[in-house]
């Protein structure tokens, strides 16, 4: 009984082989995708958020400005 190891490679290791490098690398391919995608994302968030915080502080100026509304008075309903 051999237990050793050939120098030569089997055409199934090698074929396994290739196939771990792939998935390997198209591994590394999602994750940067999914990094990216989350860098433009928030991005995006933070250039919204600016705008909004633009939009907020120019209609608190507005309403600073304007006249308090005056309160109307309560009637009372009259009784039938």
């Amino acid at each position: 009984m051999s237990a050793s190891k050939s120098a030569v490679p089997s055409p199934e290791a090698v074929a396994r082989s290739a196939r771990r490098v792939l998935a390997a690398e198209d591994g590394a391919r999602a994750i940067a995708d999914v990094e990216r995608h989350g860098i433009e994302v928030r991005k995006n968030m933070a250039r919204l958020r600016e705008l909004r915080e633009a939009r907020e502080a120019a209609d608190a100026a507005i309403a600073a400005t304007l006249p308090a509304p005056a309160t109307k008075k309560r009637t009372r309903k009259s009784r039938r």
